[in-house]
């Protein structure tokens, strides 16, 4: 073997830049609607009750995931076709243009029936284009990110969501700190959605700066040379690949409804049903989730030194183990423990999200790789995600226990933990229908004279992968990289 992607430090920085901005962007709009979910029910209902109120809010939440998994079909196909830069463009200007004109819509006392039906229709437009934002930003890191560092690099995209989430959930909270609960309703509410529009502008220029990956450009290459009907579509991506989909949608479903119930559901729970005060309970929130992003790049790099595997199973376990005696800490009122239990909390969310970013996508090749990640994650997200906080406000409501909510948590961490059980180690490894992937000459170099030792490095498998999937026959831009180990590689013998 003689062929390998050399990336360069500042094309891997770009498309770091490129991809994170989108997650913010992402989630810093769940974070405001999180924030707002009671408000938002008072000005979009004003005529129900506190109660329906709140339960609208999270079912235009929980409805938003309705369209995630026909934008992740959608343009997780368009995506593996035309190229991934341009569809991250697509829900980048998406997101953010739904964004905005969320905070320009009339409440029900001006317009009525229409501003509800108006709310649902901009978060189902917002819910089809993030279908197709995490999984082509991983896809796209994943894909330039050196095989050694992968977990790193993939990790700091859910450093992008929790600073995402972070900055929306205390611009809120600054502002209802400023502002009286009538202001609030009356105007207030619409400031952080109308900030997305500069905020988007920025992320647009970060975007427009990153180019399509070699791996695609790979792929691409190859597959122009064949007819359009053998490219894999929705039905042959799941008969080819059921058990990755499967493995794929119950990973993410664990993680999911860990991370909904820190970053949306808590500040509904605190306020509503442990009837703690709003603003202690969003200023207990806010450094877990600062705690959590600063921790993440950690996780990755130790995903990379021991493997996804190990991560991720005690992502599982201590979901498993941890989130009774969590809420059960919550129960108790004061800020010392609720604290503490939302960093119990804290701790599987952690370990699951640092590490979907780098072991998800390594489980599809190159040409179905972005459809692969667009159906299984945004399916898994619509089912357990979104309606995490749904239902669990529905447990609540049909139990009268206050821990019920975590019982939910359980039972999906432990199908997390049967899971990871058959998930393949794929850290420091090509990825399926990718060659080997370095950061310097240097690491090439080293990297052809020893690839007969390698543990990490089947020649045979790289091989065959890259043949199956079309892409033994590399770019100029990766060729020139190829050729300069080949030499290299034949000065050393």
């Amino acid at each position: 073997m003689s062929d390998v992607t050399v990336v360069e430090s500042s094309t891997l920085k770009r498309a770091i830049a490129g991809t994170v901005v989108g997650n913010f962007m992402e989630w810093y709009d769940v974070g405001v609607y999180g924030y707002l979910a009671v408000t938002i029910g008072v000005v979009f209902l004003s005529d129900a009750s506190p109660a329906i109120q709140r339960l609208f809010s999270l079912g235009v939440f929980a409805v938003t995931f309705i369209a995630r998994p026909l934008g992740g079909i959608v343009l997780g196909q368009l995506g593996d076709r035309i190229g991934r830069q341009r569809i991250l463009a697509f829900t980048l200007l998406s997101m953010s243009g739904a964004t905005l004109l969320i905070g320009l819509l009339p409440g029900y006392e001006t317009i009525g029936f229409w501003a509800p039906v108006a709310l649902i229709f901009l978060k189902l437009v917002q819910g089809f284009s993030t279908g197709g934002e995490y999984a082509g930003a991983s896809t796209m890191v994943t894909e330039y990110a050196p095989d050694r560092h992968r977990g790193f690099f993939a990790s700091l995209l859910d450093v992008g969501s929790y600073l995402g989430f972070a900055f929306g959930a205390g611009l809120v909270s600054l502002i209802e700190f400023q502002l009286t609960p009538e202001a609030m309703q009356a105007w207030g509410w619409r400031i952080p959605f109308i900030l997305a529009l500069p905020l988007a502008a920025i992320a647009v220029y970060f975007r427009t700066k990153v180019e399509d990956t070699p791996a695609f450009q790979q792929a691409q290459n190859a597959t122009a040379k064949k007819s359009e009907a053998e490219h894999k579509g929705v039905i042959s991506l799941i008969r080819g690949y059921w058990k990755e989909l499967l493995m794929a949608f119950v990973l993410v479903s664990a993680a999911n409804t860990l991370s909904y119930t820190l970053t949306t559901y808590m500040p509904t729970y605190l306020t509503t049903t442990l009837h703690q005060n709003m603003a202690q309970s969003n200023l207990l929130t806010l450094p877990i989730l600062l705690i959590v992003a600063a921790c993440i790049p950690i996780t990755g790099l130790i995903s990379d030194k021991f493997g996804r595997k190990k991560v991720l199973f005690m992502g599982a376990l201590t979901g498993l183990v941890l989130v009774l005696p969590a809420f059960q800490l919550m129960a108790r009122g004061d800020s010392a423990s609720t604290f503490l239990g939302l960093f119990l909390i804290a701790i599987p969310v952690t370990f699951f999200v640092a590490n979907l970013a780098s072991s998800l996508p390594a489980l599809f090749p190159t040409a179905s790789r972005y459809g692969g990640m667009g159906l299984s994650y945004n399916l898994a997200v619509a089912v357990f995600g979104g309606t995490a906080p749904l239902i669990m406000e529905a447990l609540v409501a049909a139990t009268g226990q206050d821990q019920a909510p975590a019982y939910w948590i359980m039972f999906t961490s432990a199908c997390g933990l049967v899971t990871v059980l058959f998930l393949e180690e794929s850290a420091r490894k090509p990825m399926p229908g990718t060659l080997p992937t370095v950061s310097s000459q240097q690491e090439a170099r080293d990297l052809v004279a020893t690839q007969d030792k390698n543990p990490d490095l089947d020649v045979r498998t790289i091989i065959h992968d890259a043949e199956a999937n079309g892409t033994r026959q590399v770019p100029k831009a990766v060729k020139v990289a190829a050729k300069t180990v080949q030499q290299i590689h034949s000065q050393t013998e």
